[in-house]
């Protein structure tokens, strides 16, 4: 099974883990609005498609993951143009934000303003030593808006602060030390770590990842107090599924074999 667009080309692994690659936006995978809407088009069709159990989001090469949206379509805007430009990119990074799948960022270099925002967005990041974060907005005369709201939650308002106001360029070290990347290997190691990640979320039940995507999405808004209660309800509602019985079940299983081989 497979889709493709001009710009966005899904594949998709016998396990359920599909690959959606950003094509013909440069080097450097920019967003312009043609590709914006090629990757909305991509991942409506990994919504409806329940085969696709993990989704990695990459961009072409190892320049970049996504270096940020196109300056040169976003220079020729006015104030009623920049709101449908901005908001469309609002709806991708949503997009993947609220899809019932664990999507993996695969960071190889330059991540940088809307490109961050949309690896924000993800669930996973996971980065090469070689990669470049920054919201450098303000640099070109615009604010750092929509996902970037998120960065508070991540990395603290004073590192947030700092990478907003100054606009400068973080390496991956400094990435995952302060939060904004989950895990950062040597160049050569990337795709196989991202691939023993998506392997491993794929081998789980597609019912309770989507649960806690949910409940993940849930608690950044939601008091605590709020958030706790509403998780047993969802903890309850997971046995109508059958995943706990079959999972809990071939651990059981996997146990008292274990236990056997032991005893003899």
């Amino acid at each position: 099974m497979s889709f493709n667009n001009t710009y966005a080309d899904l594949s998709l692994a016998a396990n359920g883990v599909g690959t959606l690659t950003i094509q013909n936006a440069g080097k450097l995978n920019i967003l312009g609005t043609p590709v914006i809407e090629g990757l909305l088009a991509a991942l409506e069709y990994v919504a409806a498609t329940p085969e696709v159990r993990v989704l990695i989001m990459r961009g072409q090469g190892d320049k970049a993951f996504v270096a940020g949206a196109d300056i040169k379509e976003m220079s020729a805007l006015d104030q009623h143009s920049a709101m449908i430009f901005i908001d469309k990119l609002r709806h991708l990074c949503d997009a993947v934000r609220f899809l019932p799948i664990p999507v993996i960022a695969r960071v190889p270099g330059w991540t940088l303003g809307g490109g961050l925002e949309f690896a924000l967005a993800c669930d996973m990041r996971i980065a090469s030593v070689d990669a470049r974060l920054g919201m450098p907005e303000v640099q070109v005369g615009i604010p750092s808006i929509i996902h970037a709201a998120l960065m508070p939650r991540l990395i603290g308002k004073a590192r947030t602060s700092w990478m907003l106001l100054t606009g400068e360029v973080i390496d991956a070290t400094q990435g995952l030390n302060w939060g904004l990347l989950d895990k950062v290997v040597q160049a050569g190691q990337l795709d196989a770590e991202i691939s023993r990640v998506a392997d491993s979320l794929a081998g789980f039940g597609s019912q309770v990842l989507a649960q806690q995507k949910r409940l993940l999405r849930e608690w950044e808004d939601e008091p605590l107090d709020t958030s706790i209660r509403n998780g047993v309800r969802e903890f309850a509602s997971a046995f109508n599924t059958g995943e706990p019985q079959r999972y809990m079940g071939k651990f059981l299983e996997q146990k008292a074999h274990r236990s056997v081989k032991k005893s003899d």
